[in-house]
């Protein structure tokens, strides 16, 4: 068979990325736009490896009790495949359902990656005053779109760079969406991104192709309940409206539940620590004397991130590679502060493609009371996590995930892990 072919796949499994798993003639076919228990009519598009091939679904055969109307209708299964938008890969299945995919591909990265079998909870954001909305739209709050040299305006074709013109963004806040239909004229090619933070009104930021701002960026502030974070307009925060304060909920029950009270007399370290979210949450577990040293390799992000923790004398933020810092801070570290960092947690919250060993051993070395350890991609933790339980470290609750990304694959996670 050959790319262009269209085959009939009955749907039984889900890979990590959005994509789920049929067979034909013995061979695994992955496909998008569908989900476990469907019967589906597929143009192959990529048959080149004898291991697998790719598909996209053109159409529904047998649907699954949970597909529902694509929350998007421009990625939606009767829209052409080269036309539909990328970044809402679950967007036609039931939200409840989407968690429920989305433990499987937590709970088989941990079987297959990292060899360890962990209970693994998937939940939604917000609580009981704020929840997330009933069919998981309207909450980011933070949104790029794309020009293309036709002047053309809107999101990603799934899986390419070719720019798809969409009429809505329902992944977006209401106020993201409204500017954003504003912006499309006059655009020049690059990318335009949108931001709305804690004060409500959305800022517009151009990024027009091989240009770069000399003009100093606007600082912004984010909030997580009463606290006040500042970070640049266009820096690094969590792009889900409750993102924040749910993760910082989560990362407080775990760790109240594993470890209880915070040892007055540790040192802690929150690594890949950005504008300090999660070493305030720390320091606020912690007390007032609280010692925590916030690792970033950004240093706009260590910069605010000082600032943001001023309030605990204890603290400090340092600009440096997570790995290297913490493998001098094992070696040049006096008697005493080698003691406090194992009488520490180590809380770390890595970029998709995790941690890594260098980084691993360097924290396993410190021997630190407890591992935090924040993820927003299944497999990279699976990896991360079996390099850890090889130096003495594992899971004592499982994992917490949280759905920060409904409609998406994407999900991010929270285990605690002692030696």
């Amino acid at each position: 068979m050959h790319d262009g072919d269209l085959i009939e796949l009955d749907i039984t499994g889900i890979a990590h990325g959005g994509v789920f798993v049929g067979r034909h003639e013995g061979r695994v076919v992955f496909v998008s736009d569908t989900l476990p228990g469907e019967r589906v009519r597929a143009r192959l598009t990529d048959t080149r490896k004898k291991a697998f091939w790719r598909a996209e679904a053109v159409e529904v055969v047998d649907a699954a009790p949970e597909r529902r109307p694509h929350v998007w209708r421009s990625a939606d299964i009767d829209v052409d495949p080269a036309e539909r938008v990328g970044g809402a890969e679950f967007g036609h299945i039931e939200l409840s359902h989407q968690r429920a995919l989305k433990e499987r591909v937590v709970r088989e990265a941990m079987e297959r990656v990292g060899r360890l079998e962990l209970p693994v909870d998937v939940r939604a954001a917000g609580d009981a005053d704020d929840r997330e909305s009933v069919d998981g739209t309207g909450w980011r709050t933070r949104v790029s779109l794309h020009v293309d040299d036709e002047g053309r305006v809107g999101a990603y074709a799934a899986r390419s760079h070719r720019v798809i013109e969409t009429p809505d963004l329902p992944l977006a806040t209401e106020a993201v969406a409204r500017t954003a239909a504003e912006v499309r004229a006059g655009a020049r090619p690059g990318r335009i991104d949108l931001v709305q933070p804690a004060d409500g009104r959305v800022r517009v930021l151009p990024r027009p192709e091989g240009e770069r701002s000399s003009a100093a960026p606007e600082v912004v502030e984010e909030r997580v309940g009463d606290r006040a974070f500042r970070v640049d307009v266009g820096g690094f925060w969590q792009v889900h409206r409750l993102a924040a304060r749910t993760l910082t909920s989560l990362v407080t029950a775990e760790l109240v539940a594993s470890v209880g009270e915070l040892d007055p007399e540790a040192t802690h370290l929150d690594l890949y620590g950005g504008v300090g979210l999660f070493a305030a949450t720390l320091a606020e577990v912690g007390g007032a004397s609280t010692r925590v040293i916030s690792v970033e390799s950004d240093p706009r992000a260590t910069e605010h991130a000082g600032e943001n923790l001023a309030e605990w004398v204890g603290a400090r933020a340092e600009t440096a590679r997570v790995d290297r810092y913490v493998q001098t801070l094992a070696s040049t570290a006096s008697a005493r502060e080698l003691q406090r960092l194992e009488r520490g947690v180590v809380l770390l919250d890595p970029p998709r493609a995790g941690a890594g060993r260098p980084a691993v051993e360097a924290i396993a070395a410190l021997s630190p009371s407890a591992i935090v350890y924040v993820a927003c991609d299944p497999v990279a933790l699976a990896r991360d996590l079996a390099l850890f339980a090889e130096l003495g470290y594992r899971s004592e609750r499982g994992i917490r995930g949280v759905d920060l990304f409904p409609n998406s694959h994407h999900v991010e996670a929270v285990t605690v892990l002692r030696r």
